[in-house]
């Protein structure tokens, strides 16, 4: 089993910042890929950014490029999600997920590994 935690969620402002942290344990081993997805009210939950673990090659939403940038701690086995100029609409419950094998997936039925979500609100 692997669990993710995810952590760092929270009441911001428009144009502040906020780093989401997830810490995965288990049995990892096979765990290439880590992403982050986000679920907006009254929305389906949509992809936000992944990183693959052996190399640190990333993909992102273009919703959020040049915004947000995800990063991985490999002894600590750690994501992070460093979210800048943050908007309103970037408010949701945000998701860290894993997934085995290298493939940067965007849609979230490739990842079988789901933490429980932090909630990210940010106000006009």
């Amino acid at each position: 089993q692997v669990q993710l935690v995810e952590s760092g969620g929270g009441l911001v402002q428009a144009g502040e910042s906020l780093r989401l942290s997830c810490s995965a344990s288990g049995r990892t081993f096979n765990m290439g890929t880590m992403g982050w997805f986000r679920q907006p009210p009254g929305n389906e939950r949509e992809f936000v950014a992944a990183i693959r673990w052996r190399d640190g090659t990333t993909d992102y939403a273009d919703s959020v490029k040049g915004r947000f940038r995800i990063s991985r701690d490999i002894a600590g086995r750690m994501v992070y999600l460093q979210m800048n100029s943050l908007k309103p609409e970037d408010t949701a419950v945000y998701y860290c997920a894993g997934r085995d094998g290298n493939i940067l997936e965007t849609q979230s039925a490739e990842y079988a590994y789901w933490g429980q979500g932090t909630r990210v609100t940010v106000s006009s």
